[in-house]
């Protein structure tokens, strides 16, 4: 009878245990799955694919596109850090600070530590920049002292050359935004300035004006003899060969005049004389017919065509 019981009891238990063990598993399915719900999403790359300009010289802005930026996502070039701008979820732009000239590994960190890979950037040397020269007029005639140029701009060296029509002239440093030179005796007309640094990289080219009309400032009596006076014309830009045009009272001065007389500088065979004496005075040697004074107009005229203003003097 005891043996009847125990069997039936054993049973029962073992059914108890078995019910258990099965209500037990699906629980533990759910706590993984749930484990798996809650576990972080990787996070999103950083990919960089354009670099415009892909090189440039510092303060040039750079933009970048890709994917994965967000606010707070900063640019290197090797190991300096600079601030970026997001202009959109695929857009960053930064400026090249002042950096040594030379190539630099880019790559761009986001806030939470993602970094992309790292791409060749090269920085350019600062290009010279020139924005204006004073005087920006030159006279051929004008003393040293006045055939001082100045040079303004940026991004000027110690070892920056002003060349003058291609050439290096000597100049003088002031700072990075100044250089001055003196113009060399050159013949009128158009004449290009430029800057280049010690990189060969050279600005873009800017005109200096060289004048070469006469001017006429004063006319006096000089020295005189029986038969001749000298009339002195002081002014700048004369120049060696040039001519003056004499005319008396009531006859027409100018280039296309019929009349009045004409002597070249240097000229010989006429008993009136012009004597170049360098390029601010000349020296008219007169015959005069008669003592009495006329009203005179002279006018310089250099070989080019140039002329100068017609002044008005009363002499023999």
């Amino acid at each position: 009878m005891i043996h009847r019981m125990i069997v039936p009891l054993m049973l029962v238990a073992v059914l108890v245990a078995g019910t258990a063990g099965g209500a037990t598993r699906p629980a533990k399915q759910k706590q993984i799955a749930a484990a798996a719900a809650t576990k972080a999403p990787e996070p999103v790359p950083v990919n960089i694919l354009s670099i415009i300009p892909a090189q440039g010289e510092p303060n040039t802005t750079v933009t970048l596109s890709g994917s994965g930026f967000a606010s707070g996502t900063t640019a290197y070039l090797g190991n300096t850090e600079i601030p970026a701008r997001l202009v959109g979820t695929d857009v960053l732009s930064f400026e090249i600070p002042r950096l040594q000239p030379g190539l630099y590994a880019l790559f761009v960190k986001r806030g939470d530590g993602i970094t992309s890979r790292t791409y060749n950037f090269s920085v350019l040397p600062p290009k010279p920049v020139v924005e204006s020269l004073y005087p920006e007029t030159v006279d051929v005639c004008s003393p040293s002292g006045e055939r001082l140029v100045t040079i303004t701009g940026r991004n000027f060296q110690a070892e920056s050359r002003v060349l003058f029509n291609g050439a290096a002239v000597r100049s003088s440093f002031g700072s990075p935004q100044a250089l001055s030179f003196i113009v060399p005796p050159v013949q009128a007309g158009l004449h290009q300035i430029q800057v280049k640094n010690a990189e060969e990289t050279v600005t873009t080219p800017v005109t200096l004006v060289v004048r070469g009309t006469p001017e006429v400032f004063s006319v006096v009596r000089g020295e005189s003899s029986v038969n001749y006076y000298n009339l002195v014309i002081e002014g700048r830009n004369f120049q060696p060969g040039a001519t003056l045009s004499i005319e008396e009272s009531g006859l027409q001065l100018g280039l296309n005049a019929g009349g009045g007389k004409r002597i070249r500088a240097g000229a010989t065979g006429e008993r009136d004389m012009l004597i170049y004496v360098d390029c601010s005075k000349l020296v008219y040697q007169r015959y005069p017919v008669d003592p009495t004074d006329k009203d005179l107009r002279l006018q310089v005229i250099n070989p080019g065509g140039e002329t100068s203003s017609v002044v008005q003097v009363s002499a023999p």
